[in-house]
């Protein structure tokens, strides 16, 4: 079968259930922070498939470690170890300062499973009537049935209904709105250090501040969904770690192998051994491929000044969308490479706009944010070539 850019709608409509509203073009192959189309159309990549080529297209190290890995062996599953994950997974402890680490296959699965681990030590220490887990409005944490019910973004529970219970929706940075919501039938919160769906929301330090405490004096595990503000993304391993706060239950995906499947949960001493034999399980996820490649993406992400390039990257492009004169844009937001641009007007114009000139950016919020992801590792050269282009768009 010829795949081209002009028939590709065409082949979606005929063979796939059609749950995406792709553009008509078809990506082929990646270099750097860039992509190209079957027709040999370059577009610079704002969105890196929404954070996960962290270190966007063609990294060497990655590739070597994916080929090496392929001549020795693809899948064991979770019967044996695999040198791999071991070594992955011991490594991912190390820098993150958690506890213990269990690896999945996505941010979605890993969220259930912060979910279980929460509600089993709530369980087993105050009995079953104590799993109601309270999470933010317009925060996103994954599409499954408990995932998709602590998302706080109504368009997404349409349907789908009868939904699982024991799911708290509050207003972001609202304490007293927390307080509100705290009751003895609460046994964890989840939060994203930067919401993104819903906007690209920062939390502010003097809310997470009140929220851990009053957590800590009410024995309530403190999730964080790192999913996208990991891995390096807002200039350090983890979102949270611009708060100075230390979580409980951490979940990490997306970029944590840049561009295989992989989800993560963390935890800290204390809810280290609430998970036994049984409890949990997944046929793929420590996959050798997976584990290679996180490996790599670790330690890349934590040599020597590589987070405050990031940081210097995201401020360099904030500025310059500060200096555009335009009445289109009402604020700039967010911490490293995970901004957004607040607009009057609809975002996913903008969008299409800038897509039509080369360069790939992400909507967010209520359709009124344009929302910028780009590969960790982004030139200097490419960013100014987008920034021109979106120049134009505004």
């Amino acid at each position: 079968m010829e795949i081209k850019n002009t028939n590709a709608k065409e082949i979606w409509k005929e063979n796939f259930i059609d749950v995406y509203n792709q553009p008509e073009f078809v990506i082929e192959r990646g270099n750097g922070s860039k992509v190209y189309d079957v027709e040999g159309n370059e577009y610079i990549d704002f969105t890196s498939g929404y954070g996960v080529s962290s270190l966007g297209y063609g990294d060497e190290d990655i590739k070597k470690a994916l080929k090496n890995q392929i001549d020795e062996i693809l899948h064991t599953s979770n019967l044996f170890f695999n040198k791999p994950m071991l070594k992955t997974g011991a490594k991912l402890v190390e820098v993150s300062e958690m506890s213990k680490v269990y690896f999945c296959n996505s941010g979605t699965e890993a969220n259930e499973t912060a979910f279980k681990i929460a509600r089993k030590y709530s369980s087993e220490k105050y009995g079953n009537n104590r799993g109601v887990i309270i999470s933010l409005s317009e925060s996103f944490h994954g599409r499954t049935m408990m995932s998709l019910m602590a998302t706080g973004i109504e368009k997404y529970h349409a349907y789908f209904y009868p939904l699982p219970e024991g799911f708290r929706h509050v207003a972001i940075n609202d304490i007293e709105g927390f307080k509100s919501a705290v009751d003895i039938s609460v046994c964890a919160v989840i939060l994203e250090s930067v919401q993104g769906e819903g906007g690209v929301n920062p939390l502010d330090k003097s809310y997470v501040d009140e929220v851990v405490d009053i957590c800590r004096k009410n024995d309530i595990a403190i999730i964080f969904d790192e999913v996208q503000a990991g891995i390096g993304r807002t200039g350090k391993l983890f979102g949270y770690q611009n708060l100075g706060v230390k979580p409980d239950i951490v979940t990490t995906a997306k970029g944590l192998s840049a561009g295989i499947p992989v989800g993560a949960v963390l935890v800290s001493d204390k809810y280290s051994k609430v998970l036994s034999i049984g409890d949990q399980g997944t046929t793929f996820g420590a996959n050798p491929l997976a584990m290679v490649s996180a490996e790599v993406v670790i330690g890349k992400i934590e040599s020597p000044g590589f987070y405050d390039e990031v940081n210097k990257k995201g401020a360099y492009i904030k500025k310059f969308i500060g200096k555009l004169n335009s009445d289109k844009i009402v604020d700039i937001r967010g911490v490293g490479l995970f901004i957004g641009i607040e607009v009057s007007g609809r975002a996913d114009e903008i969008q299409k706009k800038a897509r039509d000139k080369g360069l790939l950016i992400l909507t967010a919020g209520h359709n009124d944010v344009v929302r910028f992801l780009p590969p960790l590792t982004i030139t200097y050269d490419e960013i100014d070539e987008a920034l021109e282009i979106l120049k134009g768009c505004f």
